[in-house]
């Protein structure tokens, strides 16, 4: 059983557009919904649909390319199980200087650090999306 399930939703979400994939298969987690969905908001992703085969229930993400050319150049997680990275709004990340985003765990769920700036909340950052 693979214990890191973000990192691994992030791997094969990254493996999924370097192999030119148009859909990848994910296992269901609450939070590995709001975080494809939050991708979905932002435009990384194109859609997800949670799929259900008897007990077990996935996530199918449709990943989303132009001109051939996958909308995600790189995504890396950042806080892990052995070292969470914890920021106050005033001090969470710009990527690439604003042309990417980094996706934060808050009190108030999963946002976009521009989100969690504009809210004045902290949190985990949990990855790194552009």
């Amino acid at each position: 059983m693979f214990t890191h399930t973000i990192a691994d939703m992030l791997t094969r979400i990254r493996n999924g557009y370097m192999a030119k994939k148009a859909t990848v298969e994910v296992p269901y987690s609450k939070m590995k919904t709001e975080i494809a969905n939050l991708l979905v908001k932002e435009g990384y992703v194109q859609a997800v649909e949670v799929k259900e085969a008897g007990v077990k229930k996935s996530l199918l993400i449709n990943l989303k390319y132009h001109q051939g050319q996958a909308a995600i150049n790189k995504i890396t997680r950042i806080s892990k199980s052995g070292r969470r990275i914890y920021k106050a709004s005033d001090k969470l990340p710009y990527v690439l200087s604003g042309l990417g985003e980094a996706i934060i765990s808050t009190s108030k769920g999963i946002m976009t650090a521009k989100a969690a700036r504009k809210n004045k909340i902290g949190g985990e950052i949990i990855c790194y999306v552009y």
